[in-house]
């Protein structure tokens, strides 16, 4: 009888990007004693929001090569240590300027959690079970733990203070820290908790990709030609500027046009995410279970057009209509809709360049860090200018409808040779 210890690995990468997003977005929700501390204004915010996805972004694009040449438990470790601790800094920060070099820092270290799990996941998994278990991490995870931030990190603010939040927030990755150095193993094989006949089970339906990688030399050529590469990272993007959007901006949209509370902030901050999680589930079963009867690699590519072009179609709504109970059910859908393609674009990446996995999941999520530079500083410029966040959701339905087209008709399916590193 096999052990069943691939999912004690995957709940470590899952409980790791939980921890991950609440601190990246712990900022929206200490924004107004954060802003009145250090005295900026709202396109300053903006620009200290995005400048995390400036030094994301281009360890994103780093950290694929690192992970494929050192294994993800070395760089895991390091860079949970590193954000952990930037976290536990952000309230020291004194200024405009810390704040930006801190934020900057903070997304640097964080890079390095999505190309890790993608790896982890090709290593653990048999591919049967890789959709499903990417969906949780890159769609469960994200959406789960925004949805708990908001209720999680507006009860810290209130017991401990904003300052304390950090700090607290913090503690939670040095913990993962002490958990992940006595469990998580880079491959089934350094394992001994797994038995020989899981070891079997994941070794038989492995990709075989990892029989196809070169260790430690990176062909980047071939991931800048990739054609189906660089519409997912574009399709990427779309989704990202709605995601980055509003994990920055819904607190600030919800309390400024509806005049809520902080704590009623965070009560109806959950319904989103709360979508999310459904979407991101529906999205992982889809992805197996239509890949498994059309063997087709590009009814990935469908399903993640049309969930964007829904995601896109249901913001409509919010600047038509921009009531409170039209605006929390047209986000709440487009965040679902979106989450959809969750961990879709890691077995989409990785099936573009099924050589190079990390290098593939770095490039796709470099695309992700990029709109996540762009969307805080367009948005708070936005409401500066205008006053209203009209513009923005037009902006967000509008790169989702591109993005929608290209996943839809501008992908193809990999070439019969470019399959045979694709098949189980």
């Amino acid at each position: 009888m096999p052990t069943r210890f691939r999912w004690v690995t995957i709940a470590l990468i899952v409980a790791l990007i939980v921890i991950n997003y609440i601190d990246r977005s712990a900022i929206s929700y200490a924004v107004t004693p954060f802003k009145a501390e250090f005295g900026i204004t709202d396109t300053q915010y903006g620009v200290v929001s995005s400048v995390f996805s400036i030094g994301y972004a281009v360890f994103a694009f780093l950290s694929g090569p690192l992970v494929d040449r050192f294994g993800p438990r070395k760089v895991l470790i390091t860079a949970v240590a590193l954000f952990s601790l930037t976290t536990a800094l952000i309230p020291l920060a004194g200024g405009f300027v810390g704040l930006l070099l801190i934020r900057i820092v903070l997304g640097a270290a964080e890079a390095p959690a999505f190309p890790a799990a993608t790896r982890t996941a090709g290593r653990w998994l048999p591919a049967a079970e890789r959709g499903f278990a990417l969906a949780l991490i890159g769609g469960v995870a994200v959406s789960g733990s925004l949805l708990i931030a908001g209720p999680l990190l507006t009860q810290l603010i209130g017991a401990v203070g904003w300052r304390g939040m950090f700090w607290v927030i913090g503690g939670l990755g040095l913990l993962w820290i002490v958990v992940a150095a006595g469990l998580l193993r880079s491959t089934p094989e350094d394992a001994p908790q797994v038995n020989d006949a899981e070891r079997a089970l994941i070794l038989a339906g492995r990709e075989a990709e990892v029989e196809h990688e070169t260790p430690g030399r990176t062909d980047w050529g071939a991931i800048f030609r990739n054609r189906n590469l660089w519409i997912c990272a574009v399709g990427y993007f779309s989704w990202g500027f709605m995601f980055w959007g509003f994990m920055y901006w819904l607190p600030q949209f919800l309390s400024t046009s509806f005049g809520l509370s902080l704590k009623a902030v965070g009560a109806f901050a959950i319904a989103p995410w709360a979508a999310g999680v459904v979407g991101a589930l529906v999205g992982g079963f889809l992805v197996d279970r239509v890949y498994k009867r059309t063997q087709s690699v590009r009814s990935r590519y469908t399903i993640m057009g049309v969930a964007l072009l829904c995601s896109g179609a249901s913001l409509i709504p919010v600047f038509l209509d921009p009531t409170l109970t039209v605006a929390l059910i047209s986000i709440s859908c487009g965040v679902g809709f979106g989450f959809v393609t969750g961990g879709i674009w890691w077995v989409a990446s990785i099936d573009a360049e099924p050589r190079q996995p990390g290098t593939a999941a770095g490039f796709a999520d470099a695309a992700f860090a990029i709109s996540g530079v762009i969307a805080p500083v367009a948005m708070g410029a936005i409401v500066q200018s205008t006053g209203t966040f009209t513009s923005g959701f037009v902006t967000m339905s509008v790169l989702a409808l591109i993005g929608a087209l290209l996943m839809l008709f501008a992908t193809r399916e990999p070439a019969r040779e470019e399959r045979a590193v694709l098949r189980t």
